[in-house]
């Protein structure tokens, strides 16, 4: 069922920091995300992104702070979330099939195999069978979900990777550079496709994000995290030469190409950020 917005917040983090031994990753991280926002965690390489979702997964502790996921502390409101971990790669000669890719998101933490006639796992196959093709549906891979996941292209394989996150009908999606490795067209393909889910079934998403540009025109808010600090807010708010260059410590310009496109410059690995990774 589509979720509304304006109840509580999915979301809250309150000057959230983590440590890393004696190393601050980020601190004084504060966010609030209500139900079927779109959310980019953003930031130069190394500086912590990913462990904000593991943050978020209660899968890493806070140095302070605190941080409620779905009304409850990080960790205790798992089985609602979706998440999809940094991109895999998968062998060409995988004999295991697409669909056999998304059906893991529905029973992949189960052992054993039902006993054959059994009444009550028949309706739970019948049912599940019918929630994966309403998800290969949802992303569009009806056409390859039997061609074994070796043998399809890397946007193929991250649609089914993302129906492999929707298929428990998850109230949140956790997702770790999803972009990663695709080229400009499957960047854009897969940003429309997880923004159009976030907007029509209220999923709320937080994606983690090296290059904003594929994303920006859908996002509700950003988080920034650079120097050891994070701000957050609206990407006009956040992504803009004063807030970066207070952020850094240092003159940083934000700047805006002639086809929209933002580029960073002014701190090493800034630029990177929000660059074209793919370009010849």
């Amino acid at each position: 069922m589509t979720r509304q917005r304006g109840g509580p917040p999915d979301l809250v983090l309150q000057d959230a920091a983590v440590q890393a031994g004696d190393r601050l990753l980020w601190s004084g991280v504060n966010l609030s995300v209500q139900a079927g926002e779109f959310v980019a965690v953003l930031g130069p390489n190394g500086v912590g992104k990913s462990t904000l979702v593991k943050a978020l997964l209660g899968l890493v502790p806070l140095a302070a702070g605190s941080i409620t996921v779905l009304g409850r502390p990080a960790g205790e409101a798992n089985e609602q979330i979706g998440y999809l971990p940094q991109r895999r790669s998968f062998v060409e000669r995988l004999p295991v099939r697409g669909i056999d890719i998304v059906r893991l998101g529905l029973d992949g933490t189960r052992w054993g195999l039902p006993l054959p006639g059994a009444t009550r796992w028949s309706a739970r196959a019948r049912a599940q069978q019918a929630r994966v093709r309403e998800v290969l549906a949802l992303v569009d891979a009806q056409d390859y979900a039997d061609r074994p996941v070796g043998q399809l292209s890397g946007g193929e394989q991250q649609r089914l990777l993302v129906a492999q996150a929707l298929a428990a009908r998850p109230r949140m999606l956790l997702l770790d550079e999803p972009l990663d490795s695709l080229d400009l067209p499957n960047q854009s393909a897969v940003a429309a496709l997880i923004s159009r889910i976030c907007r029509a079934d209220g999923v709320t998403v937080v994606m983690v994000a090296h290059d904003v540009n594929p994303i920006q025109s859908y996002l509700d808010r950003v988080v920034y995290i650079a120097a050891g600090g994070a701000v957050s807010g609206t990407p006009r708010e956040v992504i803009n030469s004063a807030t970066l260059s207070r952020l850094y410590g240092t003159e940083i310009e934000v700047l805006s190409t002639s086809d929209g496109r933002l580029v960073v410059v002014g701190q090493p690995e800034a630029p990177a950020l929000h660059s074209d990774r793919h370009a010849h």
